[in-house]
């Protein structure tokens, strides 16, 4: 008997509030290289090298979110993009309708944004879990807890039915502290890690059985929406009118079919700037320390610099972090009440809690250098081959100047190094790099905005 196609579903879907400043809903923590070069969700996908029989992955996202998961991922990706998040068991219905319509498989569900130091066991136990779920069973990953967390729910593991297999007696809310280390005692109770295997028409099936209005608005958002090259775009109105669920609330604690494999991979959900710091390496002073920084008499501390030098003297237990636009200083034990800020400056309607200076779109990347109510100063760089939507100027005064590569207007014109372009007061024009380097362009203007949509030229 051949073995079942294992189809990999990424779930990209979150905000990540509590790693701002760096991580916003704009450029959500996944989309981020936080620990490493690569991001998060690039670390995701490196995971399912060396799994057997693995296809190409769906990525599951939001729309805004396209260009920059499209960037990162591997030739062969699916990508479904929700107008809206309606949590995880939408987003996997999703992927499982996509994955029946081209004779089903078996999908192996990890959110993006997980860190799993040790991939070897990770694999062990997806393999583990393959033939079990191949049989109709659906299959969660237990974490085997190191302490006694309170901000995680927790899987209570019953028998052994085969060989590091365990039936699931039950899924428990975020339990109180002294719950929470019986719990570690005992030896039983495992983190709930939001990783599944199952077959896509028994998820179907359970989900019919148990939330069927989700299964039948997400057909109808799939069936209503638009289907470009390795893209399906969600209808936003039926979407919308999806009811939001886990797959842990819409299935796993009504099914009668839950197992859970339990994972001891160095795993952390990376929750906070503590746990960051957690897993990233110290110094002799037990600080973890990236970017431009210079650290005087500090201890363990997380101190990060994206655009600044960011300096510190005499403190101890605190995450510092400085991006172009914002800074945040918080106690180390204090560090789940970042989402407080958040929410603060979004009810005082901050952009800062949504969004950068910085925006990367498919051309490349865009800079906010400076910006006032009526005027705002961008440095651009367009990627080689790579040209930035049409424009039109009727409500603005704008020039470019090209300081670094070359430049090819619409209307035909090359533009230097040290030149610049002033578009034309009426009509639509474009810029575009057609040479190997990148092009990087200063944008002066007063009115109006710049449209980050982009077309290719090769």
């Amino acid at each position: 008997m051949a073995p079942p196609r294992l189809i990999p579903v990424i779930l990209s879907g979150g905000s990540g509030t509590r790693l701002w400043p760096m991580s916003r809903p704009q450029e959500p923590k996944q989309l981020l290289a936080m620990l490493d070069e690569r991001t998060m969700l690039q670390s995701t996908i490196d995971r399912l090298s060396g799994i057997p029989d693995v296809s190409n992955p769906i990525i599951v996202c939001a729309e805004s979110h396209r260009d920059l998961v499209a960037s990162q991922a591997p030739d062969g990706t699916q990508l479904i993009l929700e107008p809206t998040g309606r949590n995880t068991a939408p987003a996997v219905a999703a992927a499982a309708l996509i994955a029946e319509a081209d004779g089903g498989g078996v999908l192996i569900v990890l959110p993006a944004d997980h860190v799993i130091r040790d991939v070897a066991a990770l694999h062990e136990v997806i393999v583990r879990a393959v033939p079990v779920a191949a049989d109709g069973h659906l299959v969660t990953f237990g974490i085997v807890p190191t302490y006694p967390e309170t901000g995680y729910g927790y899987i209570h593991a019953g028998s052994e039915e085969r060989p590091g297999v365990r039936r699931v007696t039950a899924f428990v809310e975020k339990p109180p502290l002294d719950v929470a280390q019986t719990y570690v005692a005992g030896g039983d109770h495992l983190w709930n890690s939001g990783m599944f295997v199952f077959r896509s028409d028994r998820y179907l099936a359970e989900l019919e059985r148990h939330a069927p209005e989700i299964v039948s608005a997400t057909k109808h958002a799939l069936e209503a929406g638009r289907r470009d090259t390795g893209v399906r775009h969600l209808d936003r109105d039926g979407f919308t009118a999806c009811p939001a669920d886990s797959i842990d609330f819409a299935v796993m604690e009504k099914t009668n079919d839950a197992m859970v494999v339990p994972l001891d991979a160095g795993w952390d959900d990376v929750g906070s700037w503590s746990a960051l710091w957690n897993l990233a390496d110290h110094d002799d002073a037990g600080n973890a320390i990236t970017g431009d920084v210079l650290a005087i008499d500090v201890i363990n501390s997380y101190l990060r610099s994206e655009a600044r030098l960011v300096t510190a003297v005499g403190v101890e237990d605190l995450i510092i972090v400085e991006t172009a636009d914002a800074v945040l200083v918080v106690p180390k034990a204090e560090a789940q009440r970042v989402k407080d800020v958040v929410a603060a400056l979004a009810a005082e309607g901050r952009r800062e809690s949504t969004e950068h200076l910085g925006h990367i779109s498919a051309w490349g990347r865009s800079e906010t250098l400076e910006r006032d109510t009526d005027h705002e100063v961008r440095r651009l760089e367009i990627a080689p081959g790579e040209e930035i939507a049409l424009q039109s100027s009727p409500d603005r005064a704008e020039t470019w100047v090209v300081v670094s590569g070359s430049a090819v207007t619409s209307h035909g014109g090359n533009v230097a190094v040290g030149s610049s372009f002033t578009p034309p007061p009426s009509g639509e024009w474009t810029l575009a790099n057609r040479h190997d380097d990148p092009l990087v362009v200063i944008a002066v203007q007063v009115g109006g905005g710049i449209d980050d949509r982009s077309r290719r030229t090769t």
